[in-house]
């Protein structure tokens, strides 16, 4: 087994970088990341019940230290990605989890349904999206819709739950709801609710006006959400949040992240961040004289 293995629940990862959500869309492009780049497991595009398209552009912007989006959740619907794309993806030969934007339980579990038959080896619920009224945060930031979901949810699958929360005041009640419900591990954070403004247009850039900050700027506040929910979790929590390299990978095991995701880097670095963050980690274990992962993980605690 190689040190650069983790356990992520039931699930076994060949190195803790994940595919964040969102980045590549196509199954083929799944499928690409995972053989080229050394990822140790990909997550799909949130996939809903109905095709949507998304909002008008512009739809992304790059500000200091970062990236803000607000996309809409466009992606083909859940059918036409798990009938048509999902298996490319798992040409991979690692896992592949299914990201699911409901809009409320029945939707959330009639698509997790889909994805479990389809082939999923986990599926990720979107309780986190910042700017898409009726999903995402709005759900994830009340405990007991939180609570109600996972229960729900749980029960009907046989693969891992992953809960995706996004950054609000109830964030760590939410994840100790999810922890209680059943969920396998929880995944903090999603972007960062933000603005650009255009200064000669005087104008948002952005169509929807509202989107989501992603990047090296809420590095630190993802870490900070990871160290506090380290201390009350008892299941896997996957760093996500603005890592760019191993030392931001590093930083989030070293707060108690079993794994990380990572996103905006492949838009702005491509695919082969995982592969240079994975040689970072292996490196950094050889330094400090680490036998494994386990050694790291949640280290500042003790």
């Amino acid at each position: 087994m190689s040190k650069l293995t983790v356990r992520l629940g039931k699930l076994e990862l060949r190195n803790p970088t994940i595919l964040a959500s969102g980045i590549l869309c196509s199954g083929s492009l799944l499928k690409r990341a995972a053989i080229e780049s050394g990822a140790g497991a990909v997550v799909t595009k949130s996939l809903t019940m109905d095709e949507r398209g998304g909002y008008p552009t512009p739809v992304i912007v790059g500000v200091n230290e970062g990236l803000v989006n607000a996309v809409g959740l466009a992606n083909q619907g859940y059918e036409g990605f798990l009938s048509q794309e999902l298996s490319l993806a798992k040409g991979g030969k690692i896992p592949v989890f299914v990201s699911v934007a409901g809009s409320d339980s029945k939707e959330f579990r009639k698509i997790c349904v889909r994805a479990e038959e389809a082939g999923a080896d986990a599926v990720e619920l979107n309780l986190s999206c910042p700017h898409v009224k009726k999903h995402g945060l709005e759900m994830g930031a009340d405990p007991i819709t939180v609570r109600k979901l996972v229960k729900e949810v749980k029960g009907t699958l046989k693969i891992p739950v992953h809960v995706k929360l996004g950054l609000s005041d109830s964030l760590k009640d939410s994840a100790i709801a999810a922890q209680d419900s059943g969920a396998d591990a929880v995944v903090a954070i999603n972007t960062i609710r933000a603005m650009a403004i255009d200064v000669h247009a005087r104008k948002p850039v952005l169509s929807h006006v509202y989107g989501g900050l992603s990047g090296p700027a809420i590095h630190p506040i993802a870490l900070r959400c990871v160290h506090e929910l380290y201390e009350h979790l008892s299941i896997p929590i996957v760093g996500c949040g603005g890592v760019e390299d191993w030392q931001g990978a590093i930083r989030f095991m070293l707060a108690g992240a079993t794994s990380v995701q990572i996103g905006s880097a492949v838009a702005t670095r491509g695919v082969e961040i995982f592969g240079r963050v994975a040689k970072g980690i292996e490196r950094y274990l050889d330094a400090q004289g680490f036998k494994n992962l386990d050694e790291v993980i949640g280290s500042v605690h003790r």
